[in-house]
């Protein structure tokens, strides 16, 4: 019997959140695959964990330094023993507390028990959505 605690998407947010906090390129390219595909909010799609590397390091060391990040799974949809869907919202910033304002789509797979990023998308909210997501409420699950 394994003394291991499983891993869990929960888990692998907090690994992603952590990593952003600490304006850590590397350790935040660990956690997609090596084939990943990573859109950015802008527009952009960054494939593979080389190149979501490369970008983060002038990410964390100009753009977005010192920021930090606010995430919460709003829906988890498995699609099969190792893979499934995951809708965030997000934000970074540098106050607190840090609205979300941004809305993520990751698909993840569990590789060695560890789940990991194989694709990320992430689009700017729209005003009421800010309104939903930021009001102390729990908005309805989006459709």
């Amino acid at each position: 019997m394994s003394d291991e605690i499983p891993d869990t998407v929960e888990r692998f947010l907090e690994r992603f959140r952590q990593a952003w906090d600490a304006g850590d390129a590397r350790a935040f390219a660990a956690q997609f695959t090596e084939d990943a595909t990573y859109v950015i909010f802008l527009g952009e799609a960054l494939i593979g964990r080389e190149e979501i590397e490369k970008n983060h390091v002038d990410v964390f060391g100009r753009w977005q330094k010192g920021t930090k990040m606010a995430i919460k799974a709003v829906r988890v949809r498995p699609l099969g023993p190792n893979t499934c869907s995951v809708l965030t919202v997000g934000g970074i910033g540098r106050g607190t507390p840090l609205a979300y304002d941004k809305f993520q789509t990751f698909a993840l797979v569990r590789a060695g028990g560890r789940w990991e990023c194989a694709s990320f998308q992430n689009t700017a909210m729209n005003e009421r959505a800010k309104s939903l997501y930021n009001d102390g409420k729990t908005p309805p699950e989006s459709r």
